[in-house]
């Protein structure tokens, strides 16, 4: 009996590799899974330009192979600073001190920047004589809904509210007038800043020599010199 089943098992096997090899194709109609070189590489893409390197050489070629390219590092700019601000006549003489300096600074290194300032004006009512009139008037204008506040500076305006402030007399003008319509009769405009053009001296692209050479100027017509810019 043990014979028997080992002849079954050597004949199963006999036919199962004669099957893989594709020798029973006539008689099975099946195809084994092919996977002989010469089917692998009619399944291959592009096969002609697969290059077969001996274990040496791919070792070099992977060894000399041009490293990645490091990020460009962005670029630095010099550090900004400036002078100022000045009023339009005393800008005249700043740019004179610099313009004297030997040896010369670069050219196109620092420019004259022209700022305008807007004025400023605040609607105000007051002074008062002592803090209780100041509190009389303020229940005064809770009692009408009228936005304020108090004002602690200027100093000469302490003691006083605040109806709003303004960049433009035209504008405060026409809020005075609708706090009229509203039953406010005390209050006025007052200036608080007239608009004005100031220059500031500035280099904004300053490298570390010309860094240290702004910074270390003391001259009267600089003022308290050149610092860090504001913006």
């Amino acid at each position: 009996m043990l014979r028997t089943v080992v002849l079954l098992l050597v004949l199963a096997n006999a036919l199962f590799f004669a099957w893989t090899q594709g020798w029973l194709e006539g008689v099975t109609g099946s195809k084994p899974h092919a996977e002989r070189e010469p089917e692998r590489l009619t399944r291959q893409i592009n096969a002609d330009r697969i290059v077969v390197l001996p274990p040496g050489a791919a070792s070099a070629a992977a060894a000399t192979r041009a490293p990645d390219a490091p990020a460009s590092a962005p670029p630095q700019r010099g550090a900004c600073l400036e002078a100022g601000p000045f009023a339009t006549g005393a800008s005249v003489s700043a740019v004179a001190a610099l313009q004297a300096l030997q040896p010369p600074l670069p050219p196109g290194s620092w420019q004259d920047v022209v700022v305008e300032r807007p004025g400023s004006w605040m609607l105000y009512m007051g002074r008062y004589p002592n803090r209780e009139a100041l509190a009389k008037k303020i229940d005064e204008l809770k009692r009408t809904r009228v936005s304020f506040q108090e004002v602690n500076e200027p100093a000469e305006y302490a003691l006083g509210l605040s109806l709003g402030r303004f960049d433009e007399r035209a504008a405060a003008d026409r809020a005075l007038e609708q706090l009229g319509q509203r039953g406010v009769r005390s209050a006025r405009v007052v200036e608080l800043a007239a608009p004005a053009t100031q220059h500031l001296l500035r280099a904004d692209h300053a490298d570390a020599a010309l860094a240290e050479r702004l910074s270390a100027l003391r001259a009267p017509a600089l003022g308290r010199g050149f610092v860090a810019c504001a913006n």
